[in-house]
């Protein structure tokens, strides 16, 4: 001992009861999951024997850190509120975060203002990283948060070429399930009430419906030759009243529908509203699907079968991985995408 000590244990004395590098106690210590169990007990129980205590103060500004993390969704209130996917996805990230010293900080950003007050946020790093819930393909917040190499991850992304680290779901194949579920029961008239065309998710299941309707071997018409009907096709915005809007024009252009694969639950429910007050009865006259698998589903009559995707395990994998970025600061970044399974209910 040199006499300046403090009495107060350090980092490097962790490490060396631990038996294991300085960055391996840093790893531990900020949260990230890029520790084996081995190390992790060892380091904690030397922490535990020591009795050491970071400080957080110093840590912060020797490593320019903030200890939060920015939750972002762009979209307004009213859909944060209603649609039961986003508090799904909050409830992940909270769970994964829960034994961390990182803060959560929930940002919604409707306008153009919000949007370049954000960036300024960000410019002057006030968090460590974001997570980025929605992602439209004009949105310009992915491409300013790598211009400032802040460590983000979205759920989903922009397109087939993102460059910025996601978690997704797998789309296309859960529609193409979806659909050839309809087909396999004798349904030959298939329609699709999509998502807004610049979200990426909304193109990939539309994607998987028309995969679908190749495969089986009809057109959206109900005869032989394999190519989809536009007439069956009808855009919605992934709300209830968007499933409304989206039933009522498939209904003029086309009466003898016999199924609908609706991209959200939440445009199901508006679908199947519209189907009834037009006195079709699910699923005798017309058999309903929709995605998400959301409480929704369960809570419709009749129950609704969906595509399940991990809603709440997407949102804890987001959060996993923002904080294996901040905690190792490397280039690499994550693509991670989960498998989705079709659940069948009563209005097939």
């Amino acid at each position: 001992m040199n006499g300046r000590h403090s009495g107060r244990p350090t980092l490097e004395e962790v490490a060396v009861r631990a038996g294991v590098g300085r960055g391996t106690v840093s790893r531990v210590i900020n949260g990230s999951p890029r520790v084996s169990d081995r190390a992790k007990a060892a380091v904690e129980a030397a922490i535990a024997e020591l009795g050491y205590v970071p400080n957080r103060a110093a840590r912060a500004l020797a490593g320019n850190r903030t200890d939060a993390i920015a939750l972002v969704i762009p979209e307004p209130e009213t859909r944060l509120f209603a649609e039961p996917y986003f508090s799904d996805i909050i409830r992940g990230i909270g769970a994964e975060l829960a034994d961390t010293d990182m803060q959560l900080l929930l940002t919604l950003i409707r306008t153009p203002k919000e949007r370049a007050r954000f960036g300024q946020y960000l410019a002057a790093h006030r968090v460590d990283g974001v997570l980025l819930v929605s992602v439209h393909e004009d949105d310009p917040l992915p491409d300013l948060l790598e211009q400032l190499d802040m460590p983000a991850v979205l759920n989903g992304r922009r397109s087939d070429l993102e460059s910025v680290s996601y978690v997704d779901a797998d789309n296309v194949g859960g529609a193409r399930a979806a659909v050839a579920h309809l087909f396999a029961r004798g349904r030959r008239a298939v329609a699709t009430i999509t998502g807004p065309p610049d979200m990426y998710v909304a193109r990939c299941r539309l994607d998987g419906y028309r995969q679908a309707v190749e495969a089986a071997g009809v057109s959206a018409g109900g005869s032989s030759g394999g190519s989809s009907d536009s007439e069956l096709v009808a855009r919605g915005d992934f709300t209830e009243e968007g499933g409304r809007r989206a039933m009522r024009e498939l209904l003029a252009r086309r009466p003898d529908i016999d199924a609908v694969f609706a991209a959200s639950d939440l445009m199901a429910a508006g679908a199947r509203q519209v189907l009834r007050e037009s006195g079709r009865i699910v699923p005798t006259d017309v058999a309903l699907v929709g995605f998400e698998d959301s409480a929704i589903a369960r809570h419709m009559d009749p129950a609704l079968t969906s595509v399940r995707q991990p809603t709440e395990e997407m949102g804890r994998t987001m959060a996993r991985v923002l904080l294996e970025e901040i905690a190792e600061r490397d280039s690499v970044r994550r693509h991670v995408v989960l498998a989705t399974e079709l659940i069948q209910r009563d209005s097939v």
